[in-house]
């Protein structure tokens, strides 16, 4: 989205709902980030190798495509539940009260019934490549150095699963958003006008001097 936002808590259920899944987006998230300076480390030892000693790491694009799925999935959650997706901000943010919220439900719902069916057909795919009698427990490997695909396919819908959860959270607070007609419920992201975001940056720079 285009500008920053904020997700309130207080002492309902949803927010202790809420807060307990944010470590494990968290957990997901810092996964996301090690594989993406693990690629990067990845590509500095392999171009070393092929200037200096005339050979370069042995499965560098084998191991560029098993980390894939971590650097561009395992976060996604952790940047839903801090309303971090680009969407378009011209309408949603000319609206307000309940016509917000309903909107804004709708979307969590359809984009629920999508992951629905993505967690389905991920898992789908990572049984088809899981096999414990055989070595590796892989019926599938990458081309160069046989390297087992199935744990990289298990993240896919390890991923999503966190994913629906937070989509559900977030439905439940639009929708009790909607009916009892909050003006800033909790456990969904909440935009910032510039002036609450300058003023919530000056607030965590207090003290710094």
């Amino acid at each position: 989205m285009a500008g920053a936002s904020t997700v309130l808590s207080d002492s309902s259920l949803l927010s202790r709902l809420d807060r307990a899944l944010l470590p494990l987006e968290r957990f997901f998230a810092l996964l996301s980030g090690l594989g993406a300076f693990s690629l990067m480390f990845l590509a500095a030892y392999s171009v070393s190798g092929r200037k200096f000693f005339g050979s370069p790491m042995a499965g560098y694009v084998d191991y560029i495509e098993l980390l894939m799925p971590l650097i561009a999935i395992m976060g996604v959650s952790y940047v839903q539940r801090e309303g971090g997706h680009i969407r378009m901000d011209i309408l949603i943010g000319n609206l307000s009260g309940r016509v917000l919220w309903l909107l804004e439900l709708i979307t969590i719902l359809l984009v629920l019934v999508l992951m629905f069916a993505l967690v389905w057909g991920s898992w789908a795919h990572f049984d088809r490549s899981f096999d414990c009698a055989r070595p590796l427990c892989s019926r599938d490997s990458t081309i160069d150095i046989g390297l087992p695909v199935w744990p990289s396919k298990l993240i896919v819908p390890m991923a999503f699963a966190v994913l629906t959860l937070r989509l559900v959270l977030q439905a439940v607070g639009y929708a009790r958003a909607f009916v009892l007609g909050l003006d800033r419920p909790v456990a969904v992201p909440l935009t910032l006008s510039v002036a609450e975001q300058a003023a919530l940056e000056a607030e965590q720079l207090e003290g710094r001097d």
